[in-house]
């Protein structure tokens, strides 16, 4: 499902144009305050820029600016949703009932709400911890089962806002594995600081500054060959002789 955004917040510097194919995985990359979680709280409905439009699979999430219709869907509206550094599990809740909780609220009945739950921990390979509460989950249990949240919604569009910053060097090759299967084949906006992470999930990078596109195309293209002095930094000393199945997915 084709994604569209195009974008402009003065406040913030921002000025962004992109599109997201169906079942494309696009990294953001870029310094602190570059404008990567803004374009996803945009994304997600939770920023509403000066100016823009944005539409998903033909359907519009927003439309604002002079002379325009002043569209604006809430983000529970736009079949979106966002992991973010922090897994925001609801306490009071079991794990099966975290993850049950996006069908529930799409209107599936609270049995088969569960049983899209099980499917989505058995998948995050999180099963045996669905009765728990999330205060008894390790910081790598809590993501998993967070990123089992956000899919048991059946999003259109996945927004991942650093989703393995918090979680201790340890967990990260578990979770990016993790990642690397259940988002195949799904539109994401991935934002990290971790060149593995795009290498190992996103086929295209688009590389921000100060608010602008300084640097967009295929992952391996963009590290071989850097035109900005950020993406330098990033790729020194990157072995691009391997693959997303590779050492660099793992390590």
């Amino acid at each position: 499902m084709t994604f569209e955004l195009a974008a402009v917040v003065a406040r913030r510097g921002l000025d962004v144009s992109f599109a997201v194919a169906p079942g494309e995985t696009v990294a953001l990359l870029g310094s602190n305050g570059a404008g990567k979680s803004s374009v996803v709280e945009i994304s997600a409905g939770l920023l509403r820029p000066d100016v823009g439009r944005a539409s998903l699979d033909g359907r519009v999430l927003f439309d604002l600016g002079p002379g325009r219709p002043g569209v604006w869907l809430p983000p529970h509206a736009r079949g979106t949703a966002l992991l973010a550094q922090e897994p925001l599990l609801f306490p009071h809740l079991s794990v099966r009932d975290n993850v049950a909780f996006g069908p529930r609220s799409a209107g599936e009945s609270r049995a088969r709400s569960r049983e899209v739950a099980d499917e989505w921990l058995a998948a995050a390979e999180v099963a045996d911890l669905a009765d728990r509460r999330p205060t008894a989950l390790s910081g790598g249990q809590a993501q998993r089962v967070a990123v089992a949240r956000a899919l048991a919604a059946d999003p259109r569009l996945l927004l991942l806002d650093e989703p393995m910053t918090a979680l201790d060097v340890a967990a990260v090759p578990a979770q990016r594995r993790l990642l690397h299967r259940v988002l195949a084949g799904r539109s994401v906006i991935l934002v990290t600081h971790d060149p593995l992470d795009a290498l190992a999930l996103a086929s295209r990078v688009i590389v921000l500054d100060r608010g602008r596109i300084v640097e967009e195309g295929p992952t391996r293209a963009v590290f071989a060959q850097p035109q900005t002095e950020f993406t330098r930094a990033l790729t020194f000393g990157l072995d691009l002789s391997v693959g997303p199945a590779g050492p660099a997915a793992a390590t």
